[in-house]
């Protein structure tokens, strides 16, 4: 029983966005629940039946066959399909499509997902809206799941899921790739959320490691589908695989058995993964292609600097002027916070000071981590001052741990 319910988990998350999309493309996205409902009915009587007769020799097979009954029986017992999905098809040759060409084919499964993943990323809905949908139907993630992720709960979820569902049916928003005209915009979109969906999970606050990978191995899923198609494989989407392999392949360093953070200076080199380094270094090189800059590539090459591990001038150096050109491309707080990182490495505490008092992030702990750093050995009482004021603002029990042990060794 045990195995046949790890095995259903296991499933489950790797089908359910795929069969909601081939329903979903093939009905419309107004019926985009349904779909939702007939793959979660589909699990349930797998979860019934394979309890007691045990699991089928082809389990995704058994699926995709009931699958397809379930949605014949539904759309055709509610005439939906004669109502309202023929009606809304207006070329002849889209009106002679039948109810069962439903199409679990791995080609169709793949068109599909990247149709999904394209419409989902409209601009009609917000960003954090775009990536809990993102989360359900394109990764299978449960509800609970992404409650957990957002550090919020099932209701709210619901509701802003209901929301953006909403608006897919108000806009009309269709399960297509968009013109060659307009995919350049539009790809903009979908990078962007997958490099929020990535970020979500690699620095999450939730302390479940697991959703924690499972957030990043999903957004570099949803990467490595956007190379396999000649229009989305730009150089910017392989910049962003560049970043997510980088920085995924240290995953496994950055937190002990206990849950405790490790910090990158104390991360052991030996649980790097050099096969996604070496996939880093690969994207990389791709995107390198081509004339454009994008933020990616700036963020993607500090992330391959990060995976080496030796403190060198060149690498800080180097560093620097990354963040310096990626403030111009993209500045934000954070950057500017960690470009005066950078310059403390490159060229000292004195250099780096200068800069960091200029910034004043008075709500943000790192902020004042970096100059209880900076005023180390220059004026003790003063970076004591501003640990304590980090303590205060982190959010974790891990990073005030840490924070402790820096005010620790400066009393």
């Amino acid at each position: 029983m045990e195995k046949a319910h790890e095995s259903l988990k296991q499933l489950f998350q790797q089908e359910f966005s795929k069969m909601v999309a081939v329903i979903s493309k093939l009905f419309g996205l107004q019926h985009i629940e349904i779909a939702e409902d007939i793959v979660s009915e589909t699990f349930l009587l797998a979860t019934e039946t394979w309890e007691t007769k045990g699991i089928p020799k082809n389990p995704t097979a058994w699926l995709y066959t009931v699958a397809k009954q379930k949605t014949l029986y539904h759309f055709r017992r509610n005439k939906i399909f004669e109502k309202k999905v023929l009606p809304e098809l207006t070329s002849r040759e889209e009106k002679t499509i039948e109810i069962e060409a439903l199409n679990f084919s791995q080609q169709n499964i793949k068109d599909s997902q990247l149709q999904m993943l394209f419409a989902i990323c409209t601009p009609a809905i917000a960003s954090e809206a775009q990536i809990g949908l993102a989360l359900r139907i394109l990764c299978g993630f449960g509800i609970d799941e992404i409650a957990e992720a957002f550090l919020s709960n099932k209701e709210t979820i619901n509701k802003r899921l209901f929301r953006a569902k909403e608006k897919l049916r108000i806009e009309k928003v269709k399960m297509e790739l968009p013109s060659e005209h307009e995919i350049v915009n539009r790809l903009d979109n979908v990078l962007h959320i997958i490099y929020l969906l990535f970020s979500e999970g690699y620095y999450s606050k939730t302390q479940n490691q697991i959703l924690q990978k499972d957030l990043c191995l999903e957004a570099l899923r949803l990467g490595v589908m956007l190379t396999t198609y000649e229009r989305t494989n730009r150089p910017k989407t392989n910049a962003l695989m560049a970043l997510m392999c980088f920085h995924a392949s240290r995953f496994n360093a950055r937190q002990t058995n206990e849950d405790a953070a490790v910090l990158y200076e104390q991360q052991n080199e030996a649980l790097w993964d050099t096969a996604l380094i070496n996939q880093g270094n690969h994207f990389l090189h791709l995107s390198a292609q081509g004339d454009e800059i994008s933020s990616y590539h700036l963020e993607a090459k500090i992330a391959y600097w990060h995976c080496i591990k030796e403190d060198t001038r060149e690498k800080w150096e180097d560093i620097l002027q990354l963040y310096n050109q990626l403030l111009l491309v993209n500045y934000s707080p954070s950057v500017a916070l960690n470009r005066t990182f950078a310059l403390y490495k490159a060229n000292g505490q004195q250099a780096a000071l200068l800069e960091a008092e200029k910034l004043k992030l008075e709500n943000n702990h790192f902020y004042f981590l970096l100059l209880g750093e900076l005023y180390k050995n220059i004026d003790n009482i003063k970076a004591t001052s501003n640990l304590k004021k980090a303590y205060a603002l982190a959010k974790t029990q891990t990073e005030k741990q840490g924070i402790q042990e820096k005010i620790d060794s400066l009393t």
